[in-house]
């Protein structure tokens, strides 16, 4: 190999043409992402090692104190798959611990696995948020946008063993394609989105939405639109996996009684009984009833915004996710689900073109994700 080609391969043009091939903004945001993930990991680990005994610090390495609720329970699908010995892990939808499953191979721990597929999926969702934001609006906004995204008061959850993440590449990835007029590629995205967590459904109304409205700016039909007919195959995915592991397609209804005692009401219901936790002890109060009630009202606030503010499918997006999530007789991880109503860090990235309002975002949310991340480690119910 002579000494130009070995140049080429090895030296600085291949890293020069990789670096040119995305614009600076977007290699911002990676940093931004990555410098997040190391900074909460540090964060974790030292806070947790401030107020836990030493014996529960020699049980529990970097990772571990992250592994906690829901994660412990994708890691033991994509460990041992789903059984019918245990059909209540059907609840949760296939396609995360899949995936984890799937790069475990190469990690050779599923926990290992989950951190990278998350991490992975939140650099694409971060990547293409940004481009979103940027069909619509200045350079500025759309950092700002991305911001917010990263540092909101729950985003521990877009780097640890959750399906956020992955959700969000999915779902985010499905809107700017349909943006871009590539809807074969809008419809599988949406098909993964809707395998990935229930609120991917939205995805349906909100390229209709997005459809519509490019016909109302061009007054053209366009045949590809019928690629939104391939979301609901993630659905079917997720009904299969029911119809194996129980023999019912839609077990998933009751699992959900069985375990949360939880079912469909109407919106007040559940914003009422986070009222009510108000009065009870202070514990309950803080965490479960004041925080669940302040995201609540914080996410109808901004789905209103958003009709007035910004693209039809965008508010489509954030108010069909209010809904579905409100519409339970309680209200109950409301603040973890509001990071997957993305248009509300757009409006975030518009307020902040003024210092004052760009400061108080900015500190709510890192002393908010402080104290969340910090009380998760330790095996808390945050959200």
């Amino acid at each position: 190999m002579n000494r130009v080609l070995r140049a080429q391969i090895f030296g600085r043009p291949i890293f020069s043409r990789l670096a040119s091939s995305l614009p600076h903004d977007d290699w911002l945001v990676i940093g931004w992402v990555l410098a997040t993930e190391v900074l909460l990991l540090i964060f974790g680990v030292r806070s947790f090692h401030m107020i836990e005994d030493k014996h529960v610090q020699a049980h529990l390495g970097w990772l571990d104190i992250w592994n906690r609720w829901d994660a412990l329970h994708f890691q033991r699908i994509a460990e041992v798959g789903y059984s019918t010995s245990d059909k209540l892990k059907a609840w949760f939808y296939p396609l995360y611990p899949w995936c984890v499953r799937c790069t475990s191979f190469l990690t050779g721990n599923s926990l290992v696995a989950a951190f990278v597929v998350s991490g992975i999926a939140l650099l694409i969702a971060a990547v293409l948020f940004r481009r979103l934001i940027a069909l619509d609006f200045p350079d500025d906004i759309a950092r700002r946008g991305v911001w917010f995204f990263l540092i909101f008061p729950t985003a521990y959850y877009l780097h640890i063993g959750y399906s956020e993440s992955l959700f969000l590449a999915f779902g985010i990835g499905s809107v700017f394609t349909a943006r871009k007029e590539r809807w074969w590629l809008a419809g599988i995205l949406g098909a993964c989105s809707w395998a990935t967590r229930a609120n991917g459904m939205i995805l349906l109304p909100t390229l209709v939405m997005e459809a519509a409205y490019q016909w109302y700016e061009r007054k053209r039909w366009c045949w590809q639109w019928l690629w939104i007919g391939i979301v609901p195959a993630g659905f079917a995915v997720y009904l299969l996996l029911n119809w194996r592991i129980s023999g019912d397609p839609f077990a998933f209804l009751e699992m959900r009684k069985e375990l949360f005692h939880m079912s469909f009401s109407w919106p007040w219901s559940g914003i009422g009984d986070a009222i009510r936790n108000l009065h009870r002890n202070p514990h309950e109060a803080e965490i479960v009833g004041g925080e669940e009630l302040f995201a609540t009202v914080l996410t109808f606030i901004c789905s209103v915004v958003c009709w007035f503010k910004l693209r039809p499918s965008y508010a489509t997006w954030i108010t069909g996710n209010w809904i579905l999530l409100a519409s339970v007789s309680f209200i109950e991880s409301m603040p973890r689900y509001a990071i997957a109503m993305f248009p509300m860090f757009i409006l975030f990235g518009m307020l902040g073109r003024s210092r004052f309002w760009f400061g108080v975002l900015t500190c709510w949310s890192i002393l908010m994700l402080a104290i969340f991340s910090a009380l998760f480690v330790r095996g808390w119910w945050v959200f």
